[in-house]
């Protein structure tokens, strides 16, 4: 017989999977990030996402636009050509690199920020590990690194899967727990020191037939309730993970 296979040494690993969650409110994810990139050098990794596209109609909602409005130096740093090309040309300082290659960034000569935002990213990575990695081409010891993606946890899903169905990005390949998160940032030295949840911001369809009609309203009623979870003490009970970490 195996130690694992053993009662008493089962038992004891079963107990090892259960992690307190920290403390964390419901937040609203724009303002969370515009709060700890305000007077800040700021680095945003990815920050030419589809909103750019649209930017000059829907500036509200392009998260890059909103921090240079904030703080006190922005670069932006993405793997796509085009819209690094375009934010150049509209006035951003922007650089095409793959900030999977620590080397890469490295070759940029940025220096260290005081804040790196990677909002909505690590999710698309096949190997984010490199990703963490990479980041600290970017970064001094002080340098605060806030990451945002989709919670594995959260209640959106849960909901959804009881009608057989999944809510999930075309692109992404992986969703997060706090712990898994948390654990992975810790392999590729960070340290998280702050945590928070926000709920997905529900846009109606455009076209509203019944099914449609539907999904919305069952969506609202879900985040509401995660909002009203959020004040009862279950934050982890939202869609996203925020946590705010700094190089070990």
């Amino acid at each position: 017989m195996t130690p694992t296979e053993s009662g008493s040494e089962s038992e004891s690993n079963q107990l090892q999977m259960i992690h307190r969650l920290p403390p964390a409110e419901v937040v609203d994810r724009i303002d969370y990030v515009l709060g700890r990139c305000r007077g800040r050098r700021v680095v945003h990794v990815g920050f030419a996402d589809a909103g750019f596209r649209d930017m000059q109609h829907r500036t509200d909602s392009w998260l890059h636009g909103r921090i240079d409005t904030v703080a006190e130096s922005l670069i932006g740093i993405d793997i796509e050509a085009e819209g690094v090309a375009e934010a150049n040309r509209l006035g951003f300082e922007a650089y095409q690199a793959d900030c999977r290659d620590h080397a890469a960034v490295a070759a940029l000569g940025l220096g260290a920020a005081d804040v790196v935002v990677a909002g909505e990213v690590i999710e698309h990575l096949d190997d984010p590990g490199e990703f963490l990695s990479g980041l600290h081409a970017l970064a001094g010891p002080a340098t605060e690194l806030v990451v945002t993606t989709p919670n594995a946890s959260g209640l959106v899903n849960t909901v959804a899967s009881l009608g057989g169905r999944e809510i999930n990005h075309p692109d992404h390949v992986v969703t997060y727990t706090w712990r898994t998160l948390t654990t992975l940032m810790s392999r590729h030295g960070w340290r998280v020191n702050e945590s928070a949840t926000y709920t997905a911001v529900l846009k109606p369809p455009q076209e509203m037939g019944w099914s449609e009609r539907a999904m919305y309203g069952a969506g609202r009623v879900v985040l509401g309730a995660e909002k009203v979870l959020g004040k009862l003490g279950a934050p982890f009970a939202a869609d996203g993970l925020i946590v705010v970490a700094t190089p070990t």
